[in-house]
């Protein structure tokens, strides 16, 4: 699934997207890490995984969406 980045923050490798329907979800370092990505900017469109329900509802990796993914 895609998504659009609404934060992210350099020093903690975390942050949250927006899903096409408006709703937000967050990742932390760990999501980031997953993706193999280093860097990026409010706006860009990412690769996601959800995983969880409800309110632990969350990404599990993310990235790039011009980039091979999982």
């Amino acid at each position: 699934m895609q998504a659009t980045v609404r934060s992210f923050d350099p020093v903690t490798r975390s942050g949250t997207v927006l899903l096409d329907d408006g709703t937000e979800l967050s990742y932390d370092d760990l999501a980031f890490a997953a993706g193999g990505i280093r860097l990026l900017r409010i706006g860009q469109r990412v690769r996601i995984e959800v995983v969880g329900e409800g309110a632990a509802r969350h990404v599990g990796y993310l990235t790039i969406a011009t980039l091979s993914g999982r």
